[in-house]
């Protein structure tokens, strides 16, 4: 691990300038010393009366930064609960909606709900770009401009998504024709796509309407709102289709919660941040945010093939059947990017608001965000390894152990390093820099189609895994590297050396398993014991003394000991 990271360092010396050219690079300072003012985006109101503002508003008093490591901590876990909780309710409620919709019902039902997710970049980013630049606003202390920026993007994603909606429900009949639904299904396929297409407005402004709750890390009402209506919904479409609903009824819940998610992040966007209710744009933020999220819609389409289109070349090339042992496979492995999604979702607005601070913050949130998830990895890694064969016997039947574990455990090597990438591309994010991920995921495409193709005609699903690795180690590496160019943030190389021996002490229960070959009470026993052992060293050795002085008050006192720099 700790070799690979050094492996990325080496891209960043100047023999290798020509990845500065090729992606468009400007070498800048170090982003905790850069001037606060260049980051600051300039605005003015549409309007022609300024906004009421109270005392410590007109002062633009800016937020505290201090203990930003523990809000990013915090904020992450509520994310993670919010995604698991409706994931928990879905396993629950799913399989009634399968009986009460039959096969052939359920599959139109997830279709109908699919065409829209494929056109996921048509609000142009704007509720990462919201976040981004409203994030800014507010480490300035700037409600008006924050509000301004919300509004302006929300209207933006209005613009850019309306037509594409319309047209999916112009389009709907010849749309479920397109994919073969079934003759007595589709007026009511029909009908619930354009249901969806309302819904998916809708949620392109939840993720807009939610930018105060996420400026201010507030990811508790974030999941409360986003979750507690999603879980609703899930409980509710059983019951729908019990009382004669159908597809179309499932949806309709699907498009209440959504609305009622949108009315839920308005309250608590507007308590967070009154000005938020008024009507003015900032013309001045229009072309930052175009900019901003015209990069991540186009890296959002190269993103959304990168991670499917092996799923059709294992369908061209091998069967429907291969494609179904491969979807488990993948759906497993990506059990351990759960963890560092929920990070991001807090890093971004934790990144934006450091990079104006005038302080080291940013580099050591960057470092202790990469050991964290590091530490959490390993383990997680561990029990995905050991209990692999036993949950796919459970879950899809044991059939698919014989051909879903060999891809299995090659995703999840490749897995394991994607993980770390997204504290860097949270990083580029942060400071605007979406055109050079879009660059770096549109050339990843054009040598990753080769690649697959390859391997997959070679290797069958297990060459399909080791391409989706392949790419997913390439991608960590260039991430790190993109992002100490451009942001001058350096891997913590000189901290991760003192985890190598609790890392090292994880492997040991993976070992006697692939010795015996199956989970058995003397490997469970032993992953127990070495991860105990792992908890130790780490507290021993891993550790900082700020960071075990952090843990150590936090299990005593709660929230009211220090923060020591966390």
């Amino acid at each position: 691990m700790e070799y690979l990271f050094h492996f990325a360092q080496h891209f960043t010396t100047r023999r290798w300038s020509f990845i500065r050219r090729a992606f468009g690079i400007r070498t800048q300072r170090p982003a905790a010393t850069r001037n606060a003012s260049r980051s600051v985006l300039k605005s003015t109101p549409v309007t022609s009366e300024p906004l009421a503002a109270s005392p410590a508003e007109t002062e633009n008093i800016p937020p505290s930064t201090a203990g930003m490591t523990t809000k990013v901590v915090k904020g992450s876990l509520w994310t993670l609960a919010g995604q698991v909780a409706p994931l928990g309710v879905s396993l629950f409620a799913t399989p009634f909606v399968i009986r009460l919709l039959g096969a052939e019902g359920y599959g139109v039902l997830i279709l109908v709900s699919l065409i829209p997710t494929y056109l996921g970049f048509a609000d142009l980013g704007m509720g990462l770009a919201s976040t981004k630049f409203a994030s800014e606003a507010y480490a300035a202390g700037d409600a008006e401009r924050e509000a301004r920026t919300v509004r302006t993007a929300a209207v933006i994603a209005l613009c850019t998504s309306v037509p594409v909606a319309v047209l999916v429900f112009l389009l709907s009949g010849r749309l479920v024709t397109l994919f073969n639904v079934p003759e007595h299904l589709a007026w009511e396929a029909s009908a619930a796509l354009k249901v969806t297409s309302v819904t998916f407005v809708l949620n392109f402004l939840n993720q807009i309407f939610n930018t105060p709750q996420l400026t201010r890390l507030r990811m508790d009402l974030n999941t409360f709102v986003n979750s507690g209506f999603r879980i609703l919904g899930i409980i509710a479409t059983p019951i729908v289709i019990y009382l004669g609903g159908g597809i179309l009824g499932a949806v309709i819940v699907l498009f209440a919660a959504a609305l009622l998610t949108l009315g839920g992040h308005i309250y608590m966007s507007g308590r967070l941040l009154p000005p938020l209710f008024d009507i003015s744009l900032d013309r001045n933020a229009i072309r930052p945010l175009l900019k901003f999220g015209g990069a991540l819609g186009l890296a959002g389409i190269a993103f959304l093939l990168l991670n499917n289109v092996e799923k059709a070349i294992v369908t061209y090339v091998a069967s429907p059947k291969e494609l179904a042992y491969y979807s488990v496979a993948f759906t497993l492995a990506g059990m351990m990017t759960l963890l560092s999604y929920s990070i991001a979702q807090s890093l971004i607005p934790a990144f934006s608001r450091l990079r104006i601070a005038d302080s080291g913050e940013f580099q050591a949130l960057y470092s202790r965000v990469v050991r964290l998830l590091v530490i959490c990895m390993m383990p997680i890694g561990a029990a995905l390894l050991i209990g692999a064969k036993v949950f796919i016997s459970l879950w899809a039947g044991t059939s698919f152990v014989g051909e879903s574990t060999t891809p299995f455990y090659i995703l999840l090597g490749g897995a394991m390093l994607y993980i770390l990438s997204y504290v860097p591309s949270s990083a580029l994010y942060a400071a605007g820099r979406s055109d050079l991920v879009a660059k770096l995921f549109w050339a990843e495409l054009f040598l990753y189609l080769p690649l697959v193709w390859f391997l997959t005609n070679w290797l069958g699903i297990s060459g399909a895994a080791l391409a989706w690795s392949i790419r997913a180690s390439v991608d960590a590496i260039v991430m790190f590297t993109l992002a100490r160019l451009n942001q001058g943030v350096a891997l913590p190389t000189k901290g991760l050396w003192r985890l190598s021996p609790a890392l090292i002490l994880m492997l040991l229960p993976v070992c006697i398993y692939f010795y015996f070959d199956w989970l058995m009470p003397f490997v469970a026993i032993a992953f127990l014991a070495c991860l105990a052992g792992y908890v130790l060293n780490l507290w021993k050795w891993g550790l900082e003394a700020a960071e075990r002085s952090w843990i150590r008050d936090r299990m005593v006192f709660g929230d009211r000991s220090t923060t020591y720099g966390c």
